[in-house]
């Protein structure tokens, strides 16, 4: 067999098994009450399983695709960041200045995205994004 249809083959056999999204996120929260509220009622996040008092709770996105996972127990945060699209950034950076967070302003980057970031309640980083 010739080099290019070996490569070929192998490029057809690694697209069998090539990730086709990410179905869900887990962050560990050392509250479970004040983080399902901060995901449903600030965030907008629908919950799909558990709740306020529950060990394990699932939200989704709007378009339903996307599951965030919170675990109760030690939040140990170490580095990582969820981004979250929405419609416009500065309106959504607007409505949580309204509720009483205080995100880093909203910025114009490199690679075509108006962005800024927060804390949820366990520390870890979010990100809202829009492409530009």
């Amino acid at each position: 067999m010739s080099a290019n249809r070996r490569l070929g083959a192998m490029l057809r056999q690694t697209t069998l098994f090539m990730i086709e999204k990410i179905s869900a996120v887990t962050l560990r929260v050392a509250n479970m009450e004040a983080s399902v509220r901060f995901y449903k009622d600030v965030l907008g996040l629908e919950i799909v399983y558990g709740g306020e008092r529950s060990h394990f709770t699932s939200l989704r996105t709007k378009d339903g695709d996307t599951i965030l996972n919170l675990e109760h127990g030690n939040a140990s945060i170490q580095w990582g960041r969820l981004i979250f699209h929405v419609s416009d950034v500065d309106h959504f950076w607007e409505y949580l200045m309204e509720k009483g967070f205080h995100p880093d302003n909203p910025h114009d980057a490199s690679w075509g995205e108006r962005y800024f970031h927060m804390l949820d309640p366990d520390g870890h980083e979010l990100s809202f994004a829009r492409p530009l």
